[in-house]
């Protein structure tokens, strides 16, 4: 039996000026320059040199002014084809009320925090286990992208969000004539 896919809504907003995430980063200088070095080695790992949704160094956000939670991100596939991109996470264990996917300041932020509690009680022993983390991506968006016609939707743990390209962005490549001078 085929599950149908939860539509998600996409949030736009504007983004503020946090000044505590300011504050903190000041007294840790080295951080920056540790998450920089991370990202270096995640961009090459993937093989994104060429990918339309890179970063440039300077428009990282830091990633813990709420605190010092960050677990690992979630994996992340960005295709591309002649009529949209196509941004897939993977979030296992999560439902739709754990994440939230926002269109701000011309990128794409998948932001989520997992809870998760185990308690075990038999004869001899009691196990009791929590994991808490929170995770945050954020993908600048390219050139061409209708951002009104952006959707996301949810299955077995899979974010899919398509970022369709305006008509303009879709025109066929044209071959130009080389004249011999």
């Amino acid at each position: 039996m085929a599950e149908a896919a939860t539509k998600l809504p996409v949030k736009t907003e504007e983004k503020k000026v946090d000044q505590a995430a300011t504050a903190v980063q000041a007294w840790r200088p080295l951080e920056g320059l540790r998450r920089e070095v991370d990202r270096l080695f995640e961009d090459f790992d993937r093989g994104s040199w060429l990918s339309p949704f890179r970063r440039s160094p300077f428009d990282i956000e830091p990633l813990w002014g709420r605190g010092l939670k960050l677990t690992a991100t979630p994996a992340v596939d960005i295709v591309e084809n002649d009529s949209a991109y196509k941004v897939t996470a993977e979030l296992p264990g999560m439902d739709e009320k754990n994440f939230e996917v926002k269109l701000d300041n011309g990128g794409l932020t998948i932001k989520g925090e997992k809870q998760e509690e185990k308690e075990e009680k038999q004869n001899g022993y009691h196990l009791q286990e929590r994991r808490f983390g929170s995770f945050e991506r954020y993908f600048a968006i390219p050139e061409g992208v209708d951002a009104d016609k952006i959707e996301a939707s949810f299955k077995k743990g899979i974010l899919t969000v398509t970022l369709p390209k305006k008509p303009d962005a879709k025109k066929p490549a044209k071959k130009i004539d080389v004249k011999v001078a």
